[in-house]
């Protein structure tokens, strides 16, 4: 669940341009993330994500470490969600050519294993400009 959370990160930033959901909740059984967006996304758009996520799933990308220093981060690495006295050595997890990102989280080693995203539901918030999505995994192999 955890390396399906990346990946559906990339694919809200990849889409729209967000930065990467500040309010996740993941759980063995389901999950929500909430991304801050100018408008709530259609129908076409939200399917559109699913499938993106899926297609990534399906091409049984690997999943890598790397340990580099916090001050020669490559570009496109966040510390925003670190706590504020972390190690200055960062644990840096690549999803094939396709996501990375600072972390610290269990993930399978290789997509396929994650089986396929549902999703559950959307909600969108008018006043905080948030869209919630709501998913599960079906088919996973990794325990």
């Amino acid at each position: 669940m955890h390396t399906a959370e990346h990946l559906v990160n990339r694919a809200m930033v990849n889409r729209f341009g967000c930065s990467r959901s500040g309010n996740t909740h993941i759980e063995r059984k389901k999950s929500k993330m909430s991304f801050l967006l100018p408008h709530c996304p259609t129908a076409e758009e939200v399917d559109r994500i699913v499938a993106e996520v899926n297609e990534v799933i399906a091409a049984d990308l690997p999943i890598n470490y790397s340990y580099e220093s916090a001050e020669n981060l490559e570009e496109g690495i966040s510390l925003e969600k670190l706590p504020e006295h972390a190690s200055k050595t960062i644990r840096i997890v690549r999803v094939g050519d396709y996501d990375k990102c600072a972390c610290i989280g269990l993930h399978v080693e290789h997509t396929a294993q994650i089986g396929k995203l549902v999703l559950l539901g959307t909600n969108w918030d008018e006043d905080k400009k948030s869209f919630r999505i709501r998913f599960k995994l079906e088919g996973t192999t990794w325990q």
